[in-house]
């Protein structure tokens, strides 16, 4: 069964296995972050198709040459923090980590693949490129479960927008990319949170998952638990501490937070402020604060109200209050889940809905076709290498890119395609 049963069965403990190149099928490109590139492979031991992460282990010794002194390997231990992340999650929203790669030239890791592709791609396969009221609340209804449940890990996401929602064959959405999250102390589950709607693994279980090859491999010298017990001072620095707040500069411009903004140090209530804005893009189209430039975006992201158009409606007061600039101020998880909005909605029973609002057509066998007829000596190594030669984060050129409306790279000569997301993400360490 591929529906969401089959999901909500997850075991809390699954093994994960070591992969080299060999013994992937790459099928092709699916998209690129500052970071990384995602394929599309499949596991040819298990004939499981997949979506697999890979990161140029020279950008990443690159951007560890600019890192402030006391910072060195900062960018293994986000690698690795994210990993540890993927390995400790169990919930039927979230993806499940089904290995890891590591070799002289790239580290990388195997998630769940989301045929169903993003919300951002979606919205704009909709009339006016926007979202009903209706499959706004079923996406937003499993935001809010899927980042409750972070929540209660201590998990702070940070990157919350359209882009990092990708659709799962059931038409479920699976919140991805954690490279720009956080550790703090963990938010207490609750009460009304649905028993058994999802496993969390023991600190035991966690804990035999933390080193992963290309960590030993590179010699970082720290995992992310020591790293957790060592909250920095240095806003250049990545940040997995413990404390209640955070003061890194980490997030997308469009959706990042006030509070991440001025500086003053964030916590959980970050991941509100982003839902607000998505929401607001679901209904309206667009985000509610873009500027001209950055600092234009930033200006009104401090002072400027959002400007909801239209008749009042929970939907619309649900958006103003996520989007209260003083955290403090700003509506609570329970406030959220008893929000007018959500009247009447069972939240014990979203995870189980048989059927959403979209469910992708390409089924998974359409997928395994696909992957039989896939790339045949594609050299991996080399062509992650040469995506991120340019710079720290491969955007050379990157302005004019954007203004020739160029969406897609080629492959090699292999002539297969990836769509080339805005890139908006910025990220201070």
């Amino acid at each position: 069964m591929i529906g969401g049963q089959k999901q909500l069965n997850r075991s809390p403990q699954h093994s994960v296995p070591t992969f080299d190149l060999d013994r992937l099928e790459i099928v092709t490109a699916l998209g690129r972050g500052a970071k990384g590139v995602v394929f599309l492979a499949t596991d040819k031991l298990k004939n499981e198709v997949l979506a697999l992460k890979v990161i140029s282990r020279d950008s990443i010794e690159k951007k560890n040459a600019k890192a402030v002194k006391n910072c060195d390997g900062n960018e293994y231990r986000r690698v690795s923090f994210e990993q540890e992340v993927l390995a400790m999650v169990n919930h039927p929203l979230l993806p499940r980590l089904r290995g890891v790669l590591a070799t002289d030239k790239v580290v990388g890791y195997a998630i769940d693949y989301c045929p169903g592709r993003d919300l951002h791609s979606l919205r704009k396969k909709q009339t006016e490129k926007m979202f009903s009221d209706d499959m706004i609340r079923f996406y937003a209804a499993e935001l809010v479960l899927a980042l409750e449940y972070l929540h209660t890990l201590g998990i702070v996401y940070r990157d919350l927008k359209p882009e990092n929602i990708m659709i799962q064959e059931n038409g479920h959405i699976m919140l991805v990319d954690f490279d720009l999250s956080t550790k703090l102390s963990p938010r207490s589950p609750d009460k009304s949170m649905p028993p058994n709607s999802f496993h969390q693994r023991s600190p035991d279980s966690v804990k035999k998952k933390r080193l992963f090859p290309f960590v030993r491999c590179c010699n970082s010298g720290i995992s992310p638990d020591d790293a957790a017990s060592q909250a920095s001072v240095n806003t250049d620095c990545t940040e997995l501490d413990s404390s209640e707040k955070s003061n890194s500069f980490v997030g997308t411009e469009d959706y990042v937070a006030p509070e991440i903004v001025s500086g003053k140090g964030h916590d959980f209530a970050v991941d509100w402020w982003s839902l607000g804005i998505v929401l607001h893009e679901m209904l309206y189209g667009t985000t509610p604060f873009r500027g001209s430039n950055r600092k234009e975006t930033f200006s009104r992201i401090l002072t400027k109200p959002p400007e909801l158009v239209g008749e009042p409606t929970p939907l619309r007061h649900l958006i103003r209050r996520l989007l209260e600039k003083d955290p403090n101020q700003r509506i609570t998880l329970e406030e959220i889940k008893g929000h007018d909005y959500f009247k009447g909605l069972d939240w014990d029973l979203i995870l189980r809905i048989q059927r959403p609002p979209f469910i992708p057509t390409q089924s998974e066998e359409e997928i395994t076709v696909e992957v039989n007829q896939g790339i045949k000596g594609f050299d991996v190594e080399l062509f992650v290498q040469e995506i991120f030669a340019d710079g720290d984060d491969g955007r050379k050129n990157k302005h004019d890119e954007k203004h020739n409306n160029k969406d897609s790279w080629e492959l090699n000569q292999n002539k297969s395609q990836f769509h080339r997301r805005e890139d908006n993400q910025f990220s201070v360490f």
